[in-house]
């Protein structure tokens, strides 16, 4: 599996923050992160297009159309969550998806800014 930076996403989660969507939460991203459940019941109202735009990984070799394609997730679909951008930082770290970790960690760091 070779994973890629998505950067709509990145731009995605840049606006959100601006904007002032963002949570600065020191909780567990597990607290936070969308189970299946809310994924599909986000997924009955909106285009896959939207649900990629929650995700700063793409893997290309699965279909644009599965949930599988995406990964490194970092809200809730309404807020960027500080704990899920450290949780994509890290995981992508132990992964080796430099790109995905160098993104986290700049959307990390406009997130404590804003959050000021």
């Amino acid at each position: 599996m070779s994973i890629t930076l998505n950067p709509q996403a990145v731009a995605y989660a840049r606006r959100l923050i601006q904007d002032g969507k963002l949570k600065n939460d020191q909780g567990h991203w597990g607290q936070h992160n969308p189970d299946s459940t809310r994924e599909n019941a986000f997924l009955e109202k909106h285009e896959m297009e939207e649900y990629a735009n929650w995700h700063l990984g793409l893997d290309m070799s699965k279909g644009a159309d599965t949930k599988g394609r995406y990964h490194f997730p970092y809200g809730d679909f309404k807020t960027v969550h500080r704990d899920g951008l450290i949780a994509a930082k890290e995981r992508a770290a132990q992964q080796g998806y430099k790109d995905v970790e160098n993104a986290a960690d700049e959307l990390l760091e406009l997130l404590e800014k804003e959050a000021k």
